[in-house]
Formats: C-alpha cells, sequence, structure tokens
C-alpha cells in the first residue's frame, strides 16, 4: 500500500510535463544563483537568490512561518532555509501534477485511491 502511495506521488511530482518544466526552471534558477555565488565577484550583496524564493513562493513562507514558530535562530540556519526550499519546490510540483491530473479527467479524483 505504501509502495503504490509513493508511486502516485512519484507521479504527480515527476511524470507530467507541467511539472518537469516547473523542476527545470528551479534547476535553472539554481544553477544560475550557483554561479552567480561562486563565481562572479559584487562589491555587495547579490539578490540572485530572491528567484530561487520566487519560484518556491508561496509554500516557502509556510515553512518560514513554522520555523519562526520553532525558533527564530534555528529558522535563520542553512539547516532549515534549504531543506524547506528544497520540499516546498516538491510540495508545488506535486500539486502542479494534481491539478493537471485533474484537469485532464474530472471524472477521475486527483488523489490516489486505497487499495
Amino acid at each position: 500500500m505504501a509502495s503504490g502511495l509513493l508511486t502516485t506521488l512519484a507521479r504527480l511530482t515527476f511524470g507530467n510535463r507541467v511539472s518537469q518544466v516547473y523542476l527545470g526552471l528551479v534547476a535553472a534558477a539554481a544553477v544560475f544563483v550557483a554561479v552567480d555565488t561562486l563565481f562572479v565577484a559584487h562589491p555587495d550583496a547579490s539578490f540572485a537568490g530572491v528567484w530561487l524564493f520566487f519560484f518556491a513562493a508561496p509554500t516557502i513562507f509556510v515553512f518560514f512561518v513554522g520555523g519562526e514558530l520553532v525558533g527564530g535562530t534555528f529558522a535563520d540556519s542553512a539547516a532549515f532555509v534549504y531543506p524547506a526550499l528544497v520540499l516546498s519546490v516538491l510540495i508545488q510540483a506535486a500539486a502542479l501534477g494534481g491539478f493537471v491530473r485533474l484537469l485532464r479527467d474530472p471524472r477521475q479524483p486527483s488523489h490516489p485511491r486505497q487499495a
């Protein structure tokens, strides 16, 4: 039962063109941020990282609010921000996959069936 649920969730997240395009845009933004951070000298701070948060919005803000409730110093650490960024992107890719599935066949529910 759990493997069927994971398979369905993986198909929703990675198995349709809309989610793949979204994840490709996020990956391109991540490469842009990495190149800008590692190889470009800036006299001031760069705003390149804003693009990643732009693509991860609005779910990243839910993680930030939850992190502030747990503790402000933990929410400011890289150990919290990077996994929250990855999780929010994956949640949004799965949501896009669910919407695509719902639009393709309105009679079929977008949630996986229970066995």
